[in-house]
């Protein structure tokens, strides 16, 4: 998909003021269009693959990023804290459900999960606002595979403290990151599955 400016004012009034059910499948038809893609990719889990969802084609557009805002935030549960997520496919989800939050008056800070230590300053992982321990946080993510990706940042925010029993992914591949979020006593849920997304996708003709 090629993002183009006359496209973008109708999209920008769907995503601001649509209902949350049409939203999510104005959603879905932008992961058709811009991030599902078809061929022989290898995962960052090492997996090989018939397709590969590039879900920083939605999550940076800036519908994309405001329509994810909104159903992520409808999704965290009411004593939400904090949202985090692992750099980078995380970082502009947990950036928009923020932003989105501050304007539903539900002001939710975001956190960002380094995969390695800063190599300077303060050395952290976690980047983002100093929050109280015992914080309940929320870990976002794009696509999960495996899970082990999510739960790099889960590990990190409960080593600093933080109570974390949750996980929201945009795109569940299903394959086997349901079972093992189950597995480590940790509630999962996707906006959608790839079940939903090849489904769509054949429906608009590719």
């Amino acid at each position: 998909m090629t993002y183009t400016t006359e496209t973008s004012g109708q999209l920008d009034i769907c995503a601001a003021t649509a209902d949350l059910t049409t939203l999510r499948q104005k959603l879905l038809d932008l992961f058709c269009q811009g991030a599902y893609q078809e061929g022989d990719f290898v995962l960052s889990s090492g997996q090989s693959s018939s397709y590969y969802i590039n879900g920083k084609q939605v999550t940076l557009h800036p519908q994309g990023a405001l329509a994810i805002g909104r159903i992520l935030l409808s999704l965290l549960p009411l004593d939400t804290q904090a949202v985090a997520g692992l750099t980078l496919g995380a970082d502009p989800i947990v950036s928009a459900v923020s932003v989105v939050s501050a304007y539903e008056n539900r002001p939710i800070p975001g956190l960002i999960i380094r995969k390695e230590a800063k190599g300077h300053g303060t050395r952290a992982y976690i980047e983002g606002p100093n929050l109280p321990t015992g914080t309940k946080v929320i870990v976002l993510e794009d696509v999960v595979t495996t899970g082990k990706s999510a739960m790099k940042a889960v590990e990190r925010l409960r080593d600093a403290g933080y109570t974390v029993d949750m996980v929201i992914s945009l795109v569940d591949r299903l394959q086997g990151g349901t079972e093992f979020y189950q597995s480590v006593g940790l509630k999962f849920q996707s906006v959608f599955t790839i079940t939903d997304i090849q489904q769509r996708y054949q429906e608009l003709g590719n």
